[in-house]
């Protein structure tokens, strides 16, 4: 009697800490756990460039003649969809005995900011000018001359040596730790997922190509994909590897400015 409700107890808790999250912003991943579903075991249906919808599928365990699911999704476009519509079944039988798994995408733009705006006119610069450009010129350099003859010594001003600029390594440096750590919230591992994809989509020129190619052809990069693959490690592997060149990981981002590039306007 001890035992069964002992069990009774631990499927409750268990139950508890499933996570069943249905809406979510696009780009951003959520997770529904311990999902029972009928017939043989399933896999990610064959995907192309305009899928709207990234799944994985992160664990399967047998539920008597059924199997429990552990999912993550994320959806590139604004809209309602269904995960059963992209998932199929390894031995190739139908999938029409799956009931609805619907989870709806939000954006996080208003419909009105979805499209650049025209930008504001500007007036041209007036042409010509060179001649009277030349004259200035000889009259500030025999100023200048004039000046260093007859006014003496020059002034030297010693110019501080301005701070050096943080990098995008140094910007990545805490959050890589904190998720290497183990310590890292689900904000955090979506922020350094998305200043990874953000600058390699800028530095490899794929800004017009759609999200889930992008991020396929960044993963698949020998430079690029290295640190988003150690992520994917982490956050995924049952065991990830717990010594790692944190420093060597970082190495392509030291010669970058955080500032130099606009990676706050990248959209997923």
């Amino acid at each position: 009697m001890k035992q069964i409700l002992f069990a009774v107890v631990l499927t409750g808790a268990l139950t508890a800490q499933a996570r069943n999250v249905r809406e979510a912003s696009v780009g951003m991943r959520a997770h529904i756990d311990e999902l029972v579903l009928p017939g043989s075991v399933l896999e990610v249906a064959a995907v192309t460039h305009e899928t709207p919808i990234v799944l994985r599928i992160i664990a399967v365990r047998s539920h008597g003649d059924r199997f429990r699911y552990d999912l993550e999704w994320a959806g590139l476009e604004p809209g309602s969809y269904d995960l059963a519509d992209y998932l199929a079944r390894k031995d190739g039988s139908a999938v029409t005995d799956l009931p609805e798994i619907a989870v709806k995408i939000h954006s996080v733009l208003a419909e009105a900011e979805r499209e650049p705006s025209d930008p504001n006119p500007e007036v041209p610069p007036r042409t010509g000018g060179y001649g009277t450009a030349q004259i200035v010129a000889v009259i500030v350099w025999v100023v200048g001359l004039l000046m260093i003859l007859f006014f003496g010594r020059r002034r030297q001003i010693a110019a501080a040596a301005p701070a050096a600029k943080p990098t995008l390594a140094d910007k990545l440096r805490p959050i890589v730790e904190a998720v290497a750590s183990g310590d890292a919230d689900d904000a955090q591992k979506a922020e350094l997922e998305r200043l990874l994809v953000a600058f390699w989509r800028q530095r490899l020129d794929l800004q017009e190509v759609k999200a889930d190619r992008a991020i396929t052809a960044i993963y698949e990069h020998e430079e690029a994909g290295r640190l988003l693959r150690q992520l994917e490690a982490w956050l995924h592997m049952p065991e990830p590897p717990q010594r790692v060149d944190v420093q060597a990981l970082l190495a392509p981002y030291r010669s970058v400015s955080a500032d130099s590039l606009d990676l706050d306007k990248e959209t997923a």
